[in-house]
């Protein structure tokens, strides 16, 4: 807009200000003023959105707002308010927009607002009802999708997924959200389908070949599974944790020793102290090394399990087991069977396995009295 048109409606607005202030109390913000005067202030605050300069354009649409609050004039402000991060004031006025009035654009500003307040059920609420006016807005089915996953409600959003799918398969942001809900859900089948799609789609992210490593890890397809981890980690330049800990723990069961070993110990330097994930990663170690005859590192990777899983029956019995048959320290095995029995005979219902480790445990202390 022209710069002297600007500068006019300031002059306009700032000379009628007095007589506003009284007239302000005794009219309605819904009554009617002059159109021209509301349309140059509207134009006004257009102009300076096009600048970008979303500071003046909320002074012009603020003022708009307060001498006729229309559903135009709201969806400007709120815009305005959006554009400038401020989404409590965006959502704030939009919701008592009518569903029907708003704009496509509009409608995903409401939505994106709770969104990034991390009011997920708002999102849901609004993304639901704008899917159901727009149902080939992609970009909106797949938050929708991931919204209700997050809220453990998968398997409703399959069904958003499924019925998008049927109009359009090709969509990837749809399909990385379905493919991701079918694996909560534990439906591995569909989910590793899906993820195969994606990668033939060029989907080739690392979430992608991640997952479906993953999937294949749960559906016992350890070859496959092997396949997908491989590049994912690579993509991930070689520092993913959890990435490097199942293929490690991969490698060993696929009777790749050394090279599981070698993922396992990049995988402790690269996690922090979690106590559940080193729980397996020391165990795996131990097993690792003694399949590969390297018994005092296994011996060492047992200890180190049992600083976060002390109540471990088995780990006494191998690390027993490993000081003696393999270093005949007959001291040290004495004391992790002891330990070892400690805890075995609070098993109220041993299985046979168990029993026959009590005998053996039992067995060697009565001949190292």
């Amino acid at each position: 807009m022209n710069k002297l048109i600007v500068l006019f409606i300031l002059a306009l607005l700032t000379a009628s200000t007095a007589q506003g202030e009284v007239l302000s109390k005794k009219k309605s913000k819904t009554e009617e003023v002059a159109p021209d005067t509301l349309q140059l202030i509207i134009q006004a605050g257009d102009s300076c959105m096009l600048e970008y300069n979303t500071l003046k354009a909320l002074n012009f649409y603020q003022q708009a707002f307060a001498m006729k609050d229309t559903a135009n004039v709201r969806m400007k402000l709120a815009d305005c308010y959006y554009q400038r991060a401020n989404y409590r004031q965006t959502a704030d006025l939009l919701k008592l927009v009518p569903a029907g009035s708003l704009t496509h654009e509009a409608f995903r500003q409401l939505c994106y607002s709770y969104q990034k307040q991390s009011d997920n059920d708002s999102f849901v609420y609004w993304t639901t009802n704008l899917v159901s006016r727009y149902p080939m807005d992609g970009e909106m089915v797949a938050g929708l999708i991931t919204a209700l996953t997050r809220e453990d409600q998968a398997w409703k959003g399959i069904g958003d997924g499924e019925k998008y799918f049927k109009r359009d398969s090709t969509n990837i942001l749809v399909n990385r959200a379905l493919a991701d809900a079918y694996f909560i859900d534990r439906k591995f089948d569909k989910a590793v389908a899906m993820y195969e799609r994606l990668l033939q789609q060029g989907d080739s992210t690392f979430n992608t070949f991640y997952s479906a490593g993953m999937c294949y890890t749960r559906l016992d397809s350890l070859n496959r599974a092997y396949k997908y981890l491989i590049p994912a980690f690579l993509i991930s330049g070689m520092q993913h944790a959890g990435c490097a800990y199942r293929l490690g723990v991969v490698s060993i069961d696929l009777g790749s020793y050394e090279e599981g070993l070698g993922y396992l110990d990049l995988a402790t330097e690269l996690m922090l102290p979690d106590t559940t994930i080193m729980k397996a990663i020391t165990l795996s170690q131990g097993e690792g090394y003694y399949l590969t005859k390297q018994y005092k590192k296994a011996i060492e990777a047992w200890k180190r399990h049992l600083d976060y899983n002390p109540t471990s029956i088995a780990t006494y019995y191998n690390i027993a087991n490993a000081t003696y048959f393999c270093f005949q320290d007959v001291k040290q095995a004495k004391t992790y069977y002891e330990r070892f029995l400690a805890l075995a005979r609070k098993e109220p219902k041993p299985n046979t396995k168990l029993t026959e480790m009590i005998g053996q445990a039992e067995e060697f202390l009565k001949k190292h009295k």
